[in-house]
């Protein structure tokens, strides 16, 4: 019977510790209004934003922690992003001014 290498082993520890799943979220846009005001994320989890109106929206974030503009889409479809930083993260609407969400990043 053959045995693991050593290298074998680390590795296979190292690859199982570090395979924690990443968790999606979904964010609509209705009524000129996100779904939700606050969301906490975990690094390396994903939000989709759908858009739920009968109209465009152009989602975006100007914030130091994470920058995206995800540009004018319409209604059904669905733009992801996966956040790669900790930090407090303000989302808008380029077109509806006052449409505002705020995502908490954590460890």
């Amino acid at each position: 019977m053959r045995t693991m290498s050593p290298l074998i082993c680390v590795l296979l520890v190292l690859f199982t510790a570090g395979s924690v799943q990443a968790e999606e979220f979904t964010v609509g846009q209705k009524n000129k209004e996100f779904t939700v005001k606050t969301l906490r994320i975990k690094v390396g989890d994903a939000v989709n934003f759908r858009n739920d109106d009968p109209f465009f929206h152009n989602i975006f974030s100007l914030s130091d922690v994470q920058i995206f503009d995800l540009g004018s889409f319409p209604q059904g479809q669905v733009k992801k992003v996966v956040f790669l930083k900790a930090g407090t993260v303000e989302v808008e609407c380029a077109i509806h001014p006052s449409m505002k969400l705020v995502i908490e990043v954590t460890k």
